[in-house]
């Protein structure tokens, strides 16, 4: 269970956030005053901090550098009032996570701490490298030769202050290795900082980075401080570095080799020092010939390269992996299933798996909803067949899954749902505005709100042909 402390003054934000959040997943902790808080975060130690800037016995960015003291990995998010923003902004540099804006709105909140809730369980639980014996929470299971190679490459790279480039499809766990190289390296007491390329727009993922001053865009009302400047003495980990815009990767480059940047809207140079994780499901070598990606920051970023292999090249790992998590979530399940029946490796075995470890942990979990005693038994599982491929060409015509073909699949226990709707719809929008631009992919990236980058996968992983468009 993670611990999330919220420190103000104010009774009526201590139950709210109390009624917001406090789940069985979530405990929340509440303190009125800066002492009372230092006192619960020094016996607690909770895995986020809420802070008020403005507090009875002393101010938030007084009370924010005692917390660093005893733990600067913990993230910490102050909410501050009308005429605080200065303040806010001076515990960004210092290494605060973010900052919202009382009256708090629910929704951001929510957004905000999920996020601070993710980075803080990479940062303090160091993923165990394992093949057997009890689960942990974050591990990298596996003794295939192709896994072998990726322990001993974590082993040769964690302590030394190299650039590490992750390659492999989506699923493999990248995020996890780069949680390994992190936590074996001379910064794991140091900031950790993680930023998803591909889910911020183009228009933003610079300012993202880099942070912006006040009116470096239209949206620009405040100084932001950006993930590269809170990493300072730490590390950053860029997921997806592959769907960066041209100008972001140019500042990323000059990061990596002066080890200075500016914000958005500003012409004075930051010094930063800041060991750069990177993780990519692209062939980055094919971009660079294709005049996508810099040949000049490739080169950069691969100082290491470590490759993850996708789940289908894994060989016996198929078994080690189910049974692992099988041991991880039937206490969940209020199950006991312990091992997977040699007809049902057999049914696992004959399927591609796209989406390779996550995926079959989530194959795993729907089956855990009606297995029985403890073998995994072929009809406890979800249908392998409804994969993304099985909706690619259903149909030439564009068509969004409807409530009632939802409902019908619920009757039948589909449980790939998700995936299968999910697919379908992507594939309709990204057919429909393709057909508006008339094929052109700079356009329909830009209306669509993504890069150019992963258009070209979508493209690939939908089976959807530019030629059939026309």
């Amino acid at each position: 269970m993670q611990r999330l402390l919220i420190i103000d003054d104010e009774l009526p934000i201590l139950k709210a956030f109390s009624r917001a959040f406090a789940s069985q997943s979530l405990e929340v902790v509440t303190a009125s005053t800066g002492s009372e808080g230092e006192s619960i975060f020094a016996n607690l130690r909770p895995d986020v901090v809420v802070l008020d800037i403005h507090l009875p016995d002393s101010s938030g960015i007084d009370c924010y550098k005692r917390l660093r003291e005893q733990d600067p990995r913990v993230p910490v998010i102050f909410i501050t009032g009308h005429g605080t923003v200065q303040s806010a902004i001076e515990a960004m540099k210092l290494g605060a996570y973010d900052y919202l804006f009382k009256p708090l709105e629910l929704s951001d909140m929510r957004e905000l701490i999920e996020k601070a809730l993710r980075l803080s369980r990479m940062i303090r639980i160091q993923p165990v490298l394992t093949d057997e014996g009890e689960p942990s929470t974050d591990a990298i299971v596996g003794r295939c030769h192709a896994m072998k190679e990726v322990y001993k490459a974590i082993g040769r790279v964690a302590s030394q202050n190299l650039t590490v480039l992750l390659q492999g499809e989506s699923g493999t766990g990248k995020e996890v290795v780069a949680q390994a190289i992190y936590h074996n390296s001379s910064r794991a007491t140091g900031p950790f900082q993680a930023i998803n390329c591909a889910a911020i727009p183009d228009a933003l993922l610079e300012s993202e980075i880099f942070g912006h001053e006040k009116g470096a865009f239209t949206d620009a009302v405040r100084q932001r401080i950006g993930k590269m400047e809170q990493a300072n003495k730490g590390t950053l980990f860029l997921d997806e570095v592959g769907d960066m815009s041209p100008m972001t990767q140019a500042k990323l480059l000059r990061v990596l080799q002066e080890q200075t940047f500016e914000r958005v809207g500003s012409n004075d140079p930051i010094k930063v020092d800041v060991r750069i994780l990177a993780a990519t499901n692209h062939d980055l070598k094919r971009l660079v010939s294709e005049g996508l990606f810099r040949a000049d920051l490739y080169f950069r970023l691969s100082v290491v390269t470590i490759q993850l292999p996708p789940l289908r090249d894994r060989g016996g790992d198929l078994q080690i992996l189910s049974e692992y998590f099988l041991r991880k979530y039937s206490p969940e399940f209020g199950k006991d299933v312990r091992t997977v029946a040699p007809e049902t490796l057999k049914a696992m075995e004959a399927y591609h798996w796209p989406g390779n470890v996550r995926e079959l942990e989530n194959v795993i979990k729907q089956a855990l909803l009606t297995a029985r005693g403890n073998v995994l038994l072929p009809e406890f599982l979800p249908s392998l067949s409804i994969s993304v491929e099985s909706n690619i060409h259903a149909s030439d015509q564009e068509h969004y899954p409807s409530y009632k073909e939802v409902e019908d699949a619920l009757s039948k226990g589909d449980s790939n749902l998700y995936l299968s709707t999910v697919s379908a719809t992507e594939r309709s929008v990204i057919r429909q505005v393709l057909k508006h631009t008339q094929g052109n992919q700079f356009k329909a990236a830009s209306i669509l709100g993504i890069s150019r980058v992963t258009l070209r996968s979508k493209l690939k992983s939908l089976g959807i042909d530019l030629e059939d468009l026309r």
